[in-house]
C-alpha cells in the first residue's frame, strides 16, 4: 500500500471474512488550517483536535450526501466544541470558552466540560438533499466518559447499537485517530468475498481491539497511518480500500449571514443597527467578516428570499 504522504490521509480497511472494519486518519493541513483562525489553550486544542479526527472516521462511513456535526455542550470552562465534516471529508471546527475561563495545560474533559455533570455530547446527520418536510437526524446523550473517545463510543453503543473502539490523539500539529467497528450480523460489509461465523467475529474483533490496546498516545502522535497500520495489524489478513484525504472548507456565505439575520427578526435588526451603526458579523469556523448596513438589512426584509437581498460577491463591503 502507498499513501500519499503529502495529503491529509484517511485510510479505510476491512478484516478478511469478519464483520469488523476499522479506519486510520491524520490530519495535518486541514487542523493547523483549523488552528490558524484561533488561538485555543493547550488542553481545549488537544480536545477538539481529537474531535477532528473523530469526526472525520465518523463521516467516512456516511450512507448519504450531506454532513455529520458533532457538538459537547460544556458546563465547565468550555462552553461549546464543534466539528462538521461532510460525506467528502470537507471539514471545520470550532470552540467557544467561558468568558475570563483560565484553561491549565492540564485540565481534565471534566473541568472543561462538564463540572456540575450538565455536559451533553450532539451529533447531527444532515442530508444535503432533503425531500419535503424532512429534518436533520440528531441524537443527545449526557457527557458520559473520561475523554472524547470514550464519549464517543458510548453514544455509538447508546443511539446507534454498534460497538465501536476510538483511539484518538492530538497536538499543535496533527491529529489522528483509529477507529474500530463490530458490525451486525449479515451487513453487507464491503469488498467482503464470504461472510465469517458468528464466533469467527467476535474472535476477530476480540483480537483487533486488543492489538489497538497496545497503541500508545504517543505512538499515535508521532507514526504516519501507513506505518500504524502496518504494526498494528502485520498478522491479520486484511483489506484496504483507496487513501481519502481529509481537507479544512468552511460553508458560510453571506446568504446563510442574511438569513441568521432574517431570523432575528425586523423589530431586533433595526434595533442594532441603531446602537452601532452596521453589523458586522464573523464566521465562528473562518473569522471571514460579513457586513450588514441599514440599507443591506432594508434588502433582507422587502425581499421574498435571502439570496434576492444580498449584495453580490463583487459588492461585499470588508
Amino acid at each position: 500500500m502507498t499513501t500519499d504522504t503529502s495529503k491529509d490521509t484517511l485510510q479505510k480497511f476491512i478484516f478478511d471474512n469478519a464483520a469488523v472494519r476499522g479506519e486510520l486518519v491524520e490530519i495535518s493541513n486541514a487542523w493547523r488550517e483549523i488552528q490558524s483562525r484561533h488561538v485555543y489553550p493547550k488542553a481545549v486544542r488537544a480536545l477538539l483536535g481529537e474531535m477532528v479526527a473523530a469526526a472525520a472516521l465518523l463521516s467516512a462511513n456516511l450512507k448519504f450526501n450531506g454532513s455529520i456535526v458533532m457538538q459537547i455542550h460544556g458546563d465547565g470552562l468550555v462552553k461549546l466544541l464543534v466539528v462538521e465534516c461532510d460525506a467528502n471529508l470537507r471539514m471545520r471546527a470550532t470552540a467557544k470558552l467561558r468568558e475570563g475561563a483560565d484553561v491549565p495545560d492540564d485540565a481534565s474533559v471534566a473541568q472543561l466540560l462538564n463540572q456540575h455533570g450538565h455536559g451533553r455530547f450532539v451529533i447531527t446527520l444532515d442530508p444535503q438533499d432533503k425531500v419535503p418536510g424532512q429534518q436533520p437526524y440528531q441524537g443527545v446523550v449526557p457527557l458520559v466518559g473520561e475523554d472524547i473517545a470514550t464519549v464517543i463510543e458510548n453514544y455509538m453503543l447508546r443511539s446507534e447499537q454498534m460497538d465501536t473502539k476510538l483511539w484518538l490523539a492530538a497536538d499543535e500539529n496533527v491529529a489522528r485517530g483509529l477507529l474500530l467497528q463490530k458490525l451486525p450480523r449479515n451487513s453487507n460489509v464491503e469488498g467482503q468475498v464470504k461472510q465469517a461465523s458468528e464466533e469467527e467475529d467476535l474472535e476477530t474483533w476480540t483480537r483487533a481491539v486488543m492489538l489497538g490496546q497496545t497503541l500508545k498516545q504517543e505512538e499515535l502522535l508521532t507514526t504516519d497511518v501507513e506505518t500504524l497500520l502496518r504494526r498494528l495489524f502485520w498478522e491479520e489478513t486484511i483489506r484496504v480500500f483507496d487513501p481519502l484525504h481529509p481537507v479544512f472548507h468552511c460553508t458560510c456565505s453571506r446568504e446563510k449571514v442574511g438569513n441568521m439575520l432574517r431570523m432575528l427578526g425586523k423589530e431586533e435588526v433595526e434595533s442594532a443597527l441603531h446602537d452601532l451603526g452596521e453589523l458586522g458579523i464573523n464566521c465562528d469556523f473562518c473569522g471571514k467578516h460579513y457586513g450588514f448596513d441599514a440599507v443591506d438589512c432594508a434588502q433582507l426584509f422587502a425581499s421574498d428570499t435571502t439570496a434576492d437581498a444580498v449584495a453580490p460577491a463583487s459588492s461585499i463591503k470588508h
